[in-house]
């Protein structure tokens, strides 16, 4: 590019985007003087969904400016927790996010999830068309026009991944009320009407089941219990929220 001579500030959260000579803080760069402030932060490698406040010599301004000769640009991260207005909070997670979709539903956070690959093409039209916040470690699918809105996942941990989306957007949390397999909403199901279902040795073992209204499957405290229990009881104690 020659263009005009800009500096850029990268926020500490967002340098693992960029290239390591811009991660010390502020340095010098050429644009085509054509160029959007949204798309320049975006050909650095941060992908928009993570950008929060942009400054302009210290003042707020658009992703649509353009920067001019010897303007300090500030990239600041997103704040949290994070408002997305315009629809209820509800997610939709990419295929290689089944773990992370699995506790936000254990929480009672509206989670969508596809267990194949549909194509980011579709990820972003269903975004799109259920006003859903799309999870992913992807960039490339971030970037995509037609997302409602996105976020990136910044661990590949699930317990690091479940903290950082409940830390940043503060869903309200619900233990127990919708079912990790498909995402419907699971309501008191009496032993009788799901005898069935059940294997002879749990009916023997337990009294208490839930039932999924979407796809049937039937729960209960079984040998996992205990472990799904540490899961929903850290999350409610760091983000509040019911345990029973």
């Amino acid at each position: 590019m020659n263009g005009p001579e800009i500096t850029l500030e990268v926020a500490p959260e967002l340098r693992l985007f960029v290239p390591h000579d811009r991660r010390r803080g502020a340095t010098p760069l050429t644009t085509d003087g054509a160029s959007t402030l949204g798309h320049v932060i975006e050909s650095l490698g941060i992908p928009l969904t993570e950008a929060g406040e942009l400054l302009v010599n210290g003042a707020p301004a658009h992703r649509s400016h353009i920067p001019g000769p010897g303007e300090h640009i500030a990239v600041q991260a997103v704040e949290r927790p994070q408002q997305v207005p315009g629809a209820p909070l509800r997610f939709l997670l990419d295929v290689h996010l089944g773990t992370l979709a699995r506790r936000l539903r254990l929480l009672g956070v509206d989670a969508a999830y596809e267990s194949e690959d549909i194509g980011d093409p579709a990820l972003a039209a269903l975004s799109a068309r259920e006003r859903r916040v799309l999870l992913s470690r992807d960039r490339g699918l971030l970037r995509r026009r037609e997302i409602w809105a996105g976020a990136y996942v910044y661990s590949d941990r699930p317990q690091e991944q479940l903290r950082d989306i409940l830390g940043r957007f503060a869903p309200a949390l619900a233990p127990w009320s919708r079912c990790t397999a498909c995402n419907g909403t699971l309501a008191v199901a009496d032993k009788d009407a799901v005898s069935d279902l059940l294997e002879h040795g749990t009916q023997q073992a337990y009294d208490v089941f839930a039932q999924c209204t979407e796809c049937a499957r039937v729960y209960w405290r079984g040998a996992h219990h205990g472990h799904l229990e540490t899961i929903v009881a850290d999350a409610v104690r760091e983000f509040g929220g019911a345990a029973a």
